[in-house]
């Protein structure tokens, strides 16, 4: 059940941020990676050894490599996630993986409701809700997605939309420890287009009055909302820097670890 059933109000006025979220880079492989791409995480974990980026850093590679992506991190700054679970424990649902699995192979955390699961798969706000709360009893941190369409973008639909998702998507269980959120516009995911920083800095303000809504400032407010959506070396620093944007879900940008340090170096 969302958190928002009841209790969902409007805030009036400036938000001011009472605490700052740790930002967060983290990589979504997507389908993509073999046993061969696990190179790309160690030479990531050499090359942040003697560096301290002002962001914790995270790769999602695909659920066939997370145990062999878990050994290629180990004793290292990255930490491993998963790209998607099951609202379910256990059972019979042949090809799924459940929040519980997950934890067992040692991640941290678990990506729900990306607008490719939206798409491809018809996950509705009820369903990433049920897979974060699942996320949560399991131990492990939800990345929940929301993002609007190219129609809804040209509508001037785009705030509308994120107060639906976030009233959506976020269960009860939400608290400052175990959500992020990422904002990613479905048309600049890939596309190579992006939001200009003055709307990904108000499309986020947004997003934080909505969890100030939910949850109360003391909690709301450290936790971190992530960009994505063709974040890439060249324009990490300027979209970083944006009000309310405490770090990146990287996608094609992160299969290589000299572009994804490249964007890791904006917290540097």
């Amino acid at each position: 059940m969302s958190i928002f059933e009841d209790k969902f109000r409007d805030l009036k006025g400036e938000f001011l941020m009472a605490k700052s979220p740790r930002a967060l880079v983290a990589g979504n492989w997507k389908m993509n990676g073999k046993k061969a791409s696990l190179k790309e995480i160690r030479t990531l974990a050499a090359k942040l050894k003697d560096r301290k980026p002002k962001c914790n850093v995270m790769i999602c590679p695909p659920a066939t490599l997370l145990g062999e992506a878990k050994t290629a991190a180990k004793g290292s700054k990255v930490k491993i996630g998963g790209q998607d679970c099951h609202t379910a424990q256990s059972g019979a649902h042949t090809g799924d993986i459940s929040a519980e699995m997950l934890k067992n192979t040692g991640v941290t955390a678990v990506i729900v409701g990306h607008s490719e699961r939206r798409a491809d798969h018809g996950e509705t706000d009820k369903t990433v809700c049920a897979k974060a709360e699942a996320a949560h009893a399991a131990g492990l941190t939800a990345i929940i997605c929301v993002g609007e369409t190219l129609e809804q973008y040209k509508a001037n639909q785009t705030l509308k939309v994120m107060t639906s998702q976030i009233k959506g998507s976020l269960p009860a269980t939400a608290t400052a420890k175990n959500t992020v959120i990422a904002y990613e516009p479905v048309w600049a995911i890939g596309s190579g287009l992006t939001p200009t920083v003055k709307e990904v800095a108000k499309v986020h303000t947004h997003i934080r009055k909505r969890l100030v809504a939910a949850l109360g400032e003391d909690e709301a407010a450290p936790i971190a909302i992530l960009y994505g959506g063709s974040v890439k070396p060249n324009n990490a620093v300027e979209l970083m820097a944006a009000a309310n944007v405490n770090g990146a879900l990287v996608g094609g940008a992160s299969l290589k670890a000299v572009d994804f340090l490249g964007i890791i170096a904006a917290y540097e």
